[in-house]
């Protein structure tokens, strides 16, 4: 019995090193494409701080969409511009070849609103994320509705999740013609079309 388990002890470790064959017909296994999208902030002024760092937190919370600088300007998918009225953005999902805008309004900072918040809030609308002010401030796209002590800038798990899924198939075959634009009033008060 003794010399069963003294060969047992040495075949053990020998049987360790010996290396798996992957079998010749089985296949790596595929991953989707990330899609990359674009953006010109060249008229962005005191924005391109919170811009880089908004843009980060959105590539490190997702994995099927990469947001970079565009090297033509006029290539751009989408562009950040300064303004001084309120945030609005074009509502995506937006796709390369695309065209969205991202006004990044002065009126929400002198409110007493974060930028890098405003900067990451807006950007979730070029992913395709709609507002829900109701939410609390560990969901970005609550806005201003936590109010002016939020700061949080990071999407939470169920927005990254949500962008993942409208990136998912990678670039569509058709693109839509006509984008709706988002007005965040990051106030208390309430736009009003009047017509």
């Amino acid at each position: 019995m003794i010399k069963r388990i003294a060969a047992l002890t040495a075949l053990v470790p020998a049987m360790l090193s010996t290396a798996v064959v992957t079998p010749a017909h089985s296949a790596p296994r595929a991953t989707a494409a990330v899609v990359t999208l674009t953006y010109d902030a060249s008229d962005a002024g005191q924005w391109a701080g919170p811009i880089e760092q908004a843009v980060q937190n959105w590539n490190n919370a997702v994995h099927n969409v990469r947001l970079e600088p565009a090297s033509d300007p006029s290539s751009a998918d989408y562009v950040y511009e300064a303004t001084s009225g309120w945030p609005q953005t074009t509502l995506g999902p937006i796709f390369p070849g695309g065209s969205g805008e991202v006004q990044l309004g002065q009126q929400a900072v002198d409110e007493g609103y974060d930028a890098t918040r405003i900067t990451a809030h807006e950007t979730g609308h070029i992913l395709g994320l709609p507002d829900d002010y109701s939410g609390p401030c560990s969901e970005l796209m609550s806005g201003h509705g936590p109010g002016t002590s939020c700061t949080n800038a990071k999407p939470d798990a169920a927005e990254a999740a949500q962008v993942d899924e409208n990136y998912a198939a990678g670039t569509p075959r058709i693109r839509p013609q006509h984008h709706q634009v988002v007005i965040d009033v990051w106030s208390g008060r309430v736009l009003t079309n009047s017509r």
